[in-house]
């Protein structure tokens, strides 16, 4: 429902996803106007059984707004095991290691999509459902916001455009590049049981191909499987009990032989970043910021923290009096969240092209790596944290 008459917001964050909601749940009750413009349907209508793996960081600001709460499941990750397939190098992070309650969680990506929606919705946000944006335009004073809703144009303008939406409407935009790398890898993922039953941790384990990691997820284990492009359609097609066998042989003995397989999904796994993530009276956060390999888990987190600091720094913006959207204003989030974005994307990059190799004196490198890693606590106290909480640690 919308109530402003005017056409006219201090907001318009274009994108419903978690992201999106984030942003606009941190402005609620602020005295700053948002709008929130979603293309799909309300989301009972939909169902997504994605995993995603939160950060205890993640946790804290989801809480703050009141939607960690509304979950209907989560499972808490209590250590990570970190393991290079072919060499004897491991490491283990565990809570003690980094200073927290717990590492993070798992929750099913449509349950957070509803319970941020129920929030939403309860708060009575201005937000339109259905609403496709076709065109964006900007000037020095204002952005324009053009989308077909229930078969009429319509228009809004708003001092700040926010891009939440994975980044097609970016493209529209002269100032706005991506840089681009195909890992050519794609991504397996699937619930699975194991024989022994998971106990909250988390296993990344490295392999040629590319990493498998397997996560905590109720009572049983969400996938996500590397693979190369010619195996990932192969791998789909199996049969339940050759698909757990193939698993098995490429995973190992650790949770003894898989099983159990639910529906199995794939997509092609690349990073994409924008050079810049601003430009006139227009932001880009999360996937439309950045899309990273899904190595380590950071991408959602990071995009949510892209939510979290672009929304402080409006209201810090709107409690100096002066302007939303202005250069100054845009130049002060952009540098706000260079390090934490250029760190995350750095990280997550090292780690595949490190690690996704058959270079047998490389592999052994980093299987000592490991090693090395699991005896300097300070060194794991550092990494863990900026997992957890992104630069500030």
């Amino acid at each position: 429902m919308v109530d402003n008459t005017t056409g006219h917001y201090d907001i318009v964050i274009i994108g419903g996803g978690p992201v999106g909601m984030a942003l606009a749940l941190v402005l609620r009750d602020t005295g700053i106007s948002s709008l929130l413009l979603e293309a799909r349907g309300l989301p009972e209508k939909f169902e997504d059984p994605r995993p995603l793996a939160l950060s205890y960081g993640s946790h804290l600001i989801l809480h703050r707004l009141g939607a960690w709460d509304k979950l209907t499941q989560n499972t808490p990750i209590t250590s990570i095991h970190i393991s290079n397939r072919g060499s004897l190098g491991q490491t283990i992070l565990t809570p003690d290691d980094a200073g927290v309650p717990t590492l993070g969680f798992v929750v099913n990506y449509h349950d957070l999509f509803c319970s941020m929606h129920k929030k939403l919705t309860e708060t009575k946000t201005d937000y339109i459902a259905g609403a496709t944006v076709t065109r964006l335009e900007a000037n020095e004073s204002s952005g324009d916001v053009y989308f077909d809703y229930q078969g009429k144009e319509e228009k809004i303008t708003a001092r700040l455009l926010i891009l939440a939406d994975g980044g097609q409407l970016a493209k529209q935009l002269p100032d706005i590049t991506y840089q681009t790398h195909d890992y050519q890898q794609w991504a397996v993922v699937a619930n699975v049981s194991a024989e022994k039953k998971q106990t909250g941790i988390a296993y990344e384990r490295f392999t040629a191909d590319g990493p498998v990691a397997l996560l905590p997820n109720g009572e049983d284990f969400a996938l996500v499987w590397t693979v190369a492009p010619g195996t990932a359609k192969e791998i789909i097609a199996l049969d339940d009990k050759t698909f757990l066998f193939r698993l098995h042989q490429h995973f190992g003995d650790r949770l003894g032989k898989f099983t159990k397989a639910g529906k199995r999904s794939a997509f092609p796994l690349s990073l994409k970043y924008a050079t810049s993530i601003t430009t006139q009276r227009i932001v880009l956060i999360g996937n439309a910021a950045q899309t990273l390999h899904p190595v380590a888990g950071q991408g959602f987190n990071l995009g949510l923290r892209d939510a979290y600091e672009l929304a402080c720094e409006i209201i810090d913006t709107k409690t100096a009096s002066s302007e939303i959207g202005a250069p100054a204003m845009l130049s002060r989030y952009r540098q706000r969240r260079h390090i934490d974005s250029t760190a995350g994307r750095l990280f997550t990059d090292s780690l595949v092209k490190l690690f996704s190799n058959k270079n047998k004196t490389l592999k052994h490198a980093c299987g000592f790596g490991l090693s090395a890693l699991d005896c300097i606590p300070p060194l794991k106290r550092f990494i863990a944290r900026r997992m957890i909480f992104g630069v500030r640690g």
